[in-house]
């Protein structure tokens, strides 16, 4: 009777998909992590700026026309103290951003202004500057009759309302996917050759190729179904951004399905190279927390420096963000995005080429 590699690869598949979800930790860091973290910063909306608090100098003139037409104009939160040592404690700490104190002097006929700040507030002032400004352009305009020679109309023209969530969940789909299929990866393969498994498979009539496919294969579906629970919990829950519908959905697989293959090649140079399994989650964060704070995952890249940006284009992870986002929310198509593929498929040659020549079976 001939051998079939097809039922031995099966057979590899099905035992390795059955020893995943054997391990609750493994369910728990792939899937209910991320969502936690898209919960939180879903959470956060697109609120228009805070009024900037401030507190009044009872010392200065607290009665004059040109302090209602201030605090009038919204744009500040008065903060009342009992004590001006609880005040100047909340200024030193940034928790007040300023203590107004306006002097009406009566030889000008004019008003001063007197701000003072502490260092944990001083970016609150140029705001500040501008309001104080708005409210004295407006007060004189009031005192001389003068009346607004302009009007302002707004038109808001169909567009698609960007959500935090639109931003949030590509970069923990990213975040998910980067870690668990790491530590999955890489322990696995690793714990197989220690207990000689690898070894006897590869001293059966099972192609080596197939034993890599198989159990990879199971690691990579695994992560597909998160990644399907976590962008319908994201879409139905929280309202994200499927711009094509059904047609986005499946583009972000394919994307996914590329990542999670350059991320297995990661898992198994590690796995190949680690002497002991303590050093494993050492290598993993070493590999994957610059990424998690540089290629967009939280925030934005355009925070960075210009030169700190561009060694950020060249984290896989940035590449895969940036592509997920303009799939989900832009609309763009994954043959739109071949400057991200193109990076993602450069990282892919040259792990694979690593993996060819430092793969241990033993």
């Amino acid at each position: 009777m001939k051998y079939r590699q097809s039922r031995a690869l099966w057979a590899i598949t099905k035992a390795s998909f059955k020893a995943i979800f054997s391990q609750p930790s493994s369910l728990f860091f792939s899937l209910l992590f991320p969502i936690v973290f898209i919960l939180i910063f879903g959470a956060f909306t697109d609120r228009p700026p805070a009024a900037r608090s401030v507190a009044i100098d009872p010392l200065g003139d607290t009665t004059s026309a040109f302090l209602d037409s201030l605090v009038s104009s919204g744009f500040i939160k008065v903060v009342s103290y009992k004590d001006t040592a609880t005040r100047n404690a909340d200024l030193s700490k940034g928790k007040l951003d300023a203590v107004l104190q306006i002097r009406s002097t009566a030889d000008t006929a004019g008003t001063q202004v007197l701000l003072r700040t502490s260092e944990a507030g001083a970016a609150a002032l140029p705001a500040l500057i501008r309001t104080i400004d708005y409210a004295a352009l407006r007060m004189q305009l009031h005192t001389a009759h003068i009346k607004k020679n302009y009007s302002i109309q707004t038109e808001i023209v169909p567009g698609k309302k960007y959500r935090s969530i639109d931003f949030v969940l590509p970069g923990q789909l990213g975040f998910s996917v980067l870690f668990a299929t790491l530590f999955g990866i890489a322990f696995i393969f690793f714990n197989l050759r220690e207990q000689l498994v690898l070894k006897r498979f590869y001293a059966s009539p099972v192609k080596k190729l197939n034993i890599l496919i198989g159990i990879g294969v199971s690691r990579l579906f695994f992560q597909l179904m998160n990644v399907v629970v976590l962008i319908l919990f994201g879409h139905f829950f929280l309202h994200f951004t499927l711009v094509h519908g059904a047609l986005t959905f499946v583009e972000m697989l394919l994307l996914s399905v590329v990542m999670l293959f350059l991320l297995m090649g990661v898992g198994l140079i590690i796995s190949s190279i680690a002497k002991n399994d303590t050093v494993i989650p050492l290598m993993i964060n070493v590999f994957g927390f610059p990424q998690i704070l540089l290629s967009g995952t939280f925030f934005p890249v355009d925070v960075f420096p210009k030169w700190m940006q561009r060694l950020c284009e060249l984290l896989p992870l940035t590449q895969f963000n940036n592509a997920m986002r303009k799939v989900s929310f832009e609309g763009l198509h994954l043959y739109d995005c071949w400057k991200e593929l193109g990076y993602l498929g450069i990282w892919i040659v040259v792990i694979y080429f690593t993996v060819s020549r430092i793969m241990r079976w033993e």
